[in-house]
């Protein structure tokens, strides 16, 4: 803001002089504020505690201020302000004035462009990153001649979009460091802390020469393509379980034949089968027929349903006899099923009751009467 009130220099008063200052109701979020007219030999500048007066002229800082006072520009004071008074005091020498804030201001950072990652799995992978920080004016010649000098910034949004593309850029440079280094797209959501830290590493080197200070970086965030974002989660999912891509399939699978009540899932529960959920069922399932091939046939419990090994007459679990008086005959060699007397193939599994044709052993010679692969007598191998 700019008064016509002349405040009294060292030594007496001049006339036509301006007192200059920035009033804190115009401050709030504005990190720097140009003063509406050039200050000029004899002016009065106010300084605060959270502030730094920068006087600019030709496409360069002349000199700034940053210890809080009231300075009076003439040649009274030439040994503080040095080469700046000098520099005013000739005809029609003027100057540019910037004020800037010295305290933290908070930032937010996102990707308009993504980052090209190439992953020796998944390839070239398409990777967007957002968060935010914390940063401040470092060093005020540098802040002006590079954001007003260089890069025309006259608002504040002006240097918030320039320090968002920065900060995006030095995130993607530590990104392709951390890749060479061996960090994989599967790392990524894991290791964001150490990205942070390797970013805050490299704030010095790329920060600087804008005179600016980074103190903070937070809520980092690195987003996936989603069909690559699933293939990670699909990857961790088998990491815990400790099965590999078919098993974990097949498993799936089964999930959802069990959600569907009108599939054979369904119609395996209603049957007594209990199914379980995902991986756990599938081994069951898997675990359950092992055992029933190494047990050999197997028959039903007329009364409590159970499976009992082919040939057992009492049911291990009720005692109920497997072939009751009124069902009659044997069980059907195939299946187990009681199978009624004169019935020549079996009503449950189609197969045929006749007693197997004997075969003669060709090791030791005894007839064989039964449908076993092996001697009972010699343990020799018979003929099919």
């Amino acid at each position: 803001m700019v008064t016509n009130n002349p405040i009294p220099a060292q030594g007496g008063s001049l006339i036509g002089a301006t007192t200059i200052n920035w009033e804190d109701a115009y401050k709030g979020p504005n990190v720097m504020w140009r003063v509406p007219r050039n200050i000029k030999w004899g002016d009065n500048v106010v300084v605060r505690q959270d502030e730094t007066a920068v006087f600019y002229r030709d496409g360069k800082v002349l000199a700034y201020l940053d210890r809080p006072d009231r300075y009076s520009l003439t040649t009274l004071n030439a040994r503080l302000l040095g080469n700046l008074v000098q520099a005013l005091s000739g005809v029609r020498q003027e100057a540019e004035v910037y004020y800037l804030q010295r305290r933290i201001f908070d930032g937010k950072f996102g990707s308009t462009e993504p980052y090209v990652f190439r992953d020796p799995d998944f390839g070239l992978v398409q990777l967007r990153v957002f968060g935010s920080y914390r940063w401040q004016v470092g060093a005020p010649d540098n802040f002006i001649n590079q954001f007003v000098g260089t890069f025309g910034a006259v608002t504040t949004p002006d240097v918030e979009a320039r320090l968002r593309d920065q900060m995006v850029l030095l995130v993607y440079n530590t990104l392709g460091k951390l890749k060479d280094q061996g960090m994989r797209v599967t790392d990524l959501a894991t290791q964001l802390t150490t990205i942070e830290q390797a970013v805050l590493g490299a704030v010095p080197a790329h920060f600087g020469p804008l005179g600016v200070t980074v103190q903070q970086i937070q809520g980092l965030s690195i987003n996936l393509p989603d069909d690559v974002q699933q293939a990670v989660d699909t990857r961790s999912k088998m990491g815990v379980l400790g099965v590999n891509y078919m098993q974990y399939q097949a498993g799936q699978a089964l999930t959802t034949a069990a959600a569907n009540p009108s599939g054979g899932a369904g119609a395996m529960a209603g049957a007594g089968v209990g199914l379980g959920a995902g991986l756990g069922m599938g081994y069951g399932m898997v675990g359950g027929m092992q055992n029933a091939y190494q047990q050999g046939p197997m028959q039903v419990c007329p009364k409590c349903n159970a499976q009992v090994p082919a040939g057992t007459r009492f049911c291990p679990s009720c005692g109920n006899p497997m072939s009751s008086p009124a069902a009659g005959g044997a069980p059907c060699p195939k299946c187990g099923q009681p199978v009624p007397p004169g019935v020549k193939f079996c009503p449950n599994c189609g197969a045929s009751t006749a007693p197997p044709a004997p075969r003669t052993c060709p090791k030791c010679g005894k007839s064989v009467t039964t449908s076993g692969k092996f001697c009972p007598e010699c343990g020799a191998p018979l003929p099919s």
